[in-house]
């Protein structure tokens, strides 16, 4: 079950993905030195407009796409707090893909995006909402591709969704 995929926090620490995110979720991987950097804005305003409501935003840096993503996990949360204000839940820097890719990434994967496409995560900014877990345990994964803005209709529509279920 997902939310029973341990996750590793900056610094080391390990926690249950259920633990951090305990209702619905929205699980994106970033960079710092992307095109779609300037994302972690939109992400900032969804995190204060809905987890009052009950979602997690949660940033999950990769350097696995142009090297994006060079800095140390220290590093990576000074950018994201001095260059977009971002008090949303940072996890250790990861592989999305490929060997040694995340326990939580081979779960999110397997989400479909509104074409109706899984697998390989493409680009950095890719977006995972996850439902709070309904009674058979499996939440809902709603996928959107990186040039899916934070404000997009759709995404906004799949968040709202997934707190309501």
């Amino acid at each position: 079950m997902i939310r029973d995929i341990e996750v590793q926090l900056p610094g080391g620490e390990t926690k249950r993905f259920g633990d951090i995110a305990p209702g619905a979720a929205l699980v994106v991987n970033v960079a710092s030195k992307c095109g779609f950097t300037p994302q972690y804005a939109g992400l900032e305003e969804l995190h204060k407009e809905f987890a009052p409501q009950g979602l997690t935003v949660i940033g999950v840096p990769c350097n696995q796409f142009m090297m994006q993503e060079p800095g140390t996990d220290a590093e990576i949360a000074e950018f994201c707090e001095l260059n977009y204000g971002v008090t949303f839940q940072l996890l250790a820097k990861t592989k999305v893909n490929g060997r040694g890719t995340d326990p939580l990434f081979k779960e999110l994967r397997k989400g479909k995006d509104p074409e109706g496409h899984g697998g390989l995560v493409r680009w950095n900014f890719e977006k995972f909402v996850v439902d709070r877990d309904p009674a058979d345990g499996s939440p809902r994964i709603a996928r959107f591709r990186s040039d899916t803005e934070p404000q997009d209709p759709a995404l906004r529509k799949a968040i709202e969704a997934a707190l309501s279920a």
